[in-house]
């Protein structure tokens, strides 16, 4: 997971003072609750509903699927990159997010309401380790101290729509994106690199599935007679569909 959290802790500083910013631009969910609120749905509507959208996302999956053919390869460059293609693909077809675009809905969600940078920065490292991710760049550590020196001049805590603070504190992440030459305009970049990394855990996934499959096969009486051994990168996925 090193490369992933290297991309995470690049994405993090990018998408985070951006997301940081957005706590005093925001407009709570409750001036609008009486003017545009959607009519409540009954239980077994909503139920009905959320069924039959995952089933359309499902049968959207499958249905591209069985036009692709991929190869169960982690190591082939190629057969990674075709995979993470196909993957893609199903997320636009399916309206689902990508590994990038989850972070960052994930912390757009769980930091909404914080009013105050310290608590905002101790979310993203909270969010970090649910997903298994270590900061390999040191990220944390270096916007921590920018807050430190910033609170310190400020002579207080420094909340998120206090614009002067903010100002001052994102200024210090530019020196520490610089420091680690992040650069905004690379952030595609990141997000491609990620996918791959993602990508490729997942071929890794379906072989170690594949070669638990075929190894209880082998014990079972009615397959004895079947070749010992057959290499995954032949198997065509579609076949199981």
């Amino acid at each position: 997971m090193a490369l992933s959290s290297r991309l995470f802790s690049k994405s993090k500083l990018i998408y985070g003072s951006q997301i940081l910013l957005q706590k005093e631009h925001a407009i709570p969910v409750r001036h609008f609750a009486k003017e545009s609120a959607p009519p409540a749905l009954k239980g077994d509507e909503m139920l009905k509903n959320i069924f039959v959208e995952v089933k359309n996302k499902f049968e959207t999956a499958i249905g591209i699927l069985k036009k692709e053919k991929i190869t169960i390869d982690p190591e082939d460059p190629a057969a990674v990159s075709h995979y993470a293609k196909v993957m893609k693909t199903i997320r636009e077809k399916a309206s689902l997010l990508s590994e990038s675009q989850d972070i960052l809905s994930t912390i757009e969600i769980e930091t909404q309401d914080i009013p105050d940078a310290r608590t905002y920065l101790l979310t993203l490292k909270e969010i970090r380790v649910k997903r298994g991710l270590t900061d390999d760049l040191g990220a944390e550590a270096l916007m921590i101290d920018a807050l430190d020196k910033v609170e310190k001049d400020l002579k207080k805590p420094l909340l998120r729509n206090d614009k002067k603070g903010m100002d001052l504190f994102l200024a210090e992440f530019d020196k520490i994106n610089k420091k680690l030459g992040i650069r905004k305009e690379d952030l595609p970049k990141y997000e491609e690199e990620l996918e791959l990394k993602v990508a490729k855990a997942q071929l890794e996934e379906l072989k170690k599935d594949a070669l638990e499959a075929m190894e209880t096969q082998k014990k079972r009486e009615e397959f004895k007679d079947e070749p010992e051994s057959v290499d995954v990168k032949t198997l065509d996925i579609r076949n199981f569909l």
